[in-house]
């Protein structure tokens, strides 16, 4: 297909700002710990305040500080709040030696140039699964490893679906999936509900359906993407979704589901135990891709980054943390811990299985999965997630086509990137 590219390059002042920041952190003095420097005290960085330090998750970081024979010192805070005071640390020259970053933020602060390289660490990362660990790839140099991964596929009521007469194995495709939805609706039931609302969720839910019809986030508004946005239109204007799904987080989208009334719901690997807890029977179809085989979904999760430190001599003990975090053991306790995290290697997903065979159908969807980052995107990659997503409200509202709301996200997306 021939189409013309958004431009790589990012605007000026994003240069000048990152430029600036990278010049500061490069500069600063001090051993950029937290802790200002202590051989024995290794700072670490989560956005997981809900574990506090009484928390399975809490004993797990102290035991690996306590393998490569240190103190570990952990802060947690939300996944914005931690982003803002990573690039702050960096200019002030206060980093802590490690931390875990939502994966599209990674780029973020590679960009600024205050993450080493995982060659820089001298970490093996080879048996990572390419397409999770391209979300902390910049410029062909990895800054990080993930943890673990969770994605997005489609939750059914089955005995909605039984009583429709639907098998969930022929949804393989868009046809027969909007097929299973007429029958659902038209045997008095509720079809399928998501999330489009107005934010960087409204757009993780429709990256599915976006590269499931071959479309590019550098070409907004191609044929490929106009029929992912016409698709989810014409559920709208057939009633096989609410017009809620317009203003729905993936919380409110999982509420719905949960009232028993919806065939379908799309959501991620973090609705597994409510799923199970449910008062109905449940199941899991992949997303499909518009001609069959499953779509490529995005990943969520976070990375495990090491910023730069002015004392190198710290690496070592840093690689050796990090390295106890991400062993094949590490990965499944990471994914027990947190109940929907599949690990980021085919090693550590077979032990998984062993464990949970259960979580089969997740690991499918990982291993077919994508980081919003992905395709050297980067930093850019905000600036036309909210042109895409800006799209999807305009078409769904009924505001304008999508084919229009598609060439005006274009646009918009251009003039970002200057």
């Amino acid at each position: 297909m021939k189409y013309r590219s958004l431009p790589l390059a990012r605007s000026a002042g994003a240069l000048a700002a990152a430029a600036a920041l990278a010049v500061v952190a490069a500069c600063s003095s001090g051993g950029g710990s937290g802790s200002g420097g202590d051989a024995d005290t290794y700072t670490w960085w989560d956005p997981y305040p809900q574990h506090d330090e009484s928390s399975a998750w809490a004993e797990r970081v102290n035991a690996c500080g306590e393998e490569a024979g240190v103190t570990i010192e952990r802060t947690a805070s939300d996944t914005t709040d931690l982003t803002n005071r990573a690039l702050l640390a960096a200019q002030e020259g206060t980093s802590p030696d490690i931390i875990l970053l939502d994966n599209p933020a990674v780029s973020t602060l590679a960009d600024t140039e205050m993450l080493t390289t995982v060659d820089e660490l001298g970490l093996d990362v080879s048996g990572v699964d390419e397409n999770l660990l391209a979300a902390g790839v910049v410029d062909d140099q990895a800054y990080g490893i993930p943890i673990g991964a969770n994605t997005l596929a489609i939750y059914y009521n089955a005995d909605i679906l039984a009583a429709a007469g639907v098998d969930p194995a022929s949804i393989t495709d868009w046809d027969s999936l909007t097929s299973a939805l007429a029958q659902v609706t038209g045997n008095g039931d509720q079809g399928i509900t998501f999330a489009a609302i107005g934010t960087e969720e409204g757009s993780f839910q429709f990256l599915p359906w976006f590269w499931g019809a071959g479309a590019d986030l550098r070409d907004l508004d191609s044929p490929e993407a106009v029929a992912a946005l016409e698709l989810w239109k014409g559920w709208l204007d057939a009633g096989y979704a609410p017009n809620s799904v317009l203003t729905n987080s993936q919380n409110t989208t999982w509420e719905e589901f949960l009232t028993g009334e919806f065939a379908f719901a799309v959501n991620g690997t973090w609705q597994v135990n409510s799923a199970a807890e449910a008062e109905f029977a449940t199941g899991l179809v992949q997303i499909p891709a518009m001609n069959g085989g499953a779509a490529p979904a995005p990943t969520g999760g976070e990375f495990i980054v090491a910023p730069a430190q002015s004392d190198t001599d710290r690496y070592d003990v840093t690689r050796q943390i990090v390295e106890c975090m991400t062993t094949p053991e590490g990965f499944v306790e990471t994914a027990t811990t947190f109940a929907y995290y599949i690990p980021p290697t085919a090693e550590g997903q077979d032990a998984l299985l062993t464990a949970e065979p259960e979580l089969e159908p997740w690991v499918a969807a990982v291993r077919e999965a994508k980081g919003r980052t992905s395709d050297n995107l980067g930093t850019d990659y905000p600036k036309i997630s909210e042109a895409l997503w800006t799209a999807v409200q305009n078409a769904l509202s009924g505001s304008a086509t999508p084919a229009d709301a598609l060439a005006q996200a274009q646009a918009d997306a251009e003039a970002a990137l200057g």
